[in-house]
C-alpha cells in the first residue's frame, strides 16, 4: 500500500497517540478521529466522532484506506466496534486493523476477553482485508499506580505470577507496519514483551530506575478492588479483578517474537520502560 490515507480511533489514547507518529513516520497520511475538538492531534486532519454515533462515524471512515479500531472502555465496548466495523466496511474501506487482547476467546472466564473474541469473530465474518493485534498487559498500566509507587510501593492480586508485558510504543509501531505493508490479511498477532516478569521483578526495574527502593506488595482480590472502589464503574472493576486472575494463574507468560518479526528491533524491556518513565514515579 503506497502513501495510505489512516484514520486512527481513539487517537489521543495511549496506543493512538503513540500510533499516530509511527504512521507519519511510515508516510502515511493519518486522520485522526477524536471525541473532543479541543484535544486535536497536532499536524494531522482531525476528525471529530464519537463511536456511540453511528453518523459521526460513517463521515469518519468516508476516503480513507484503513483503519486502526480501538475504542473507551465502556461496557458497550464490543457492540460499539462491531457497528464501527461494519460502517468501515459499507464505506469502502479496504482494511481494517483490531485492537484486541492477548488470549481473547468466547469461553473465557474474563469479560474482557469475550467481548473481544465477539468483536474478531465479527470482523473475520466482514470479508475486509483485516489484522488482529492481540498484545498483553501494557507497561503503561503501571502508570496508574504512579500515586503509591511515588510513595515506594504498589500492590495487586498477582502473586509471582510472570507476564510479558508490552510497552504501548511497541504496538503503536507494530500496528504502523500492518497499516502501511502487506502481507497481513487474516493473520492474528499476540503482542508481548521480550521476556515475562514477576510484579517483583517490575519494582526491581522501578528501583534500578528512580534509584530508590521500590516494593510490590499482594494483596487478595477484595482488597484490591475495595482500594479502587468508586474510581472506576462497577462493571470495569469486576473486570480487572478477572484479568489479574487470568493473570495469576499464569496464563499471560507466554511470550511472542511478532514485535521483533515485523519491525525488526527487539521489542521494549521493562527495563527500558521503567527508565524512560522514571521521573513520572518520583517522589512528591
Amino acid at each position: 500500500m503506497n502513501t495510505p490515507t489512516v484514520l486512527v480511533t481513539g487517537a489521543t489514547g495511549t496506543v493512538g497517540s503513540a500510533l499516530v507518529p509511527a504512521l507519519r513516520a511510515r508516510g502515511a497520511t493519518v486522520r485522526a478521529m477524536v471525541r473532543d475538538a479541543g484535544r486535536a492531534v497536532p499536524g494531522v486532519e482531525n476528525v471529530v466522532a464519537d463511536l456511540n454515533d453511528p453518523r459521526a462515524v460513517a463521515t469518519a471512515v468516508q476516503g480513507v484506506d484503513a483503519v486502526f479500531l480501538n475504542s473507551p472502555s465502556a461496557q458497550d465496548a464490543a457492540a460499539l466496534q462491531i457497528r464501527f466495523a461494519d460502517l468501515a466496511r459499507d464505506a469502502g474501506v479496504s482494511r481494517l486493523v483490531l485492537l484486541s487482547q492477548y488470549a481473547a476467546r468466547v469461553d473465557s472466564p474474563v469479560r474482557f476477553l469475550r467481548w473481544h473474541a465477539e468483536v474478531e469473530a465479527h470482523v473475520r465474518r466482514l470479508g475486509l482485508d483485516h489484522t488482529v493485534l492481540r498484545p498483553n498487559l501494557y507497561m503503561q498500566a503501571l502508570l496508574g499506580f504512579a500515586g503509591t509507587i511515588a510513595q515506594g510501593w504498589f500492590a495487586a492480586p498477582i502473586g509471582d505470577a510472570a507476564v510479558s508485558v508490552i510497552d504501548t510504543r511497541d504496538i503503536a509501531e507494530t500496528a504502523a507496519v500492518v497499516l502501511t505493508t502487506s502481507g497481513h490479511t487474516g493473520r492474528t498477532y499476540t503482542l508481548t514483551g521480550p521476556r515475562a516478569v514477576t510484579h517483583g521483578q517490575i519494582a526491581q526495574a522501578l528501583s534500578t530506575a528512580t534509584g530508590r527502593e521500590i516494593t510490590f506488595q499482594e494483596v487478595p482480590d477484595e482488597q484490591f478492588a475495595a482500594a479502587l472502589t468508586g474510581l472506576m464503574p462497577p462493571w470495569q472493576l469486576d473486570g480487572l479483578v478477572e484479568d489479574y486472575a487470568h493473570y495469576a494463574r499464569g496464563e499471560a507468560a507466554e511470550v511472542y517474537s511478532c514485535v521483533t518479526d515485523l519491525t525488526g528491533r527487539p521489542a521494549r524491556d521493562i527495563t527500558d520502560f521503567a527508565r524512560d518513565h522514571a521521573a513520572m514515579f518520583a517522589q512528591t
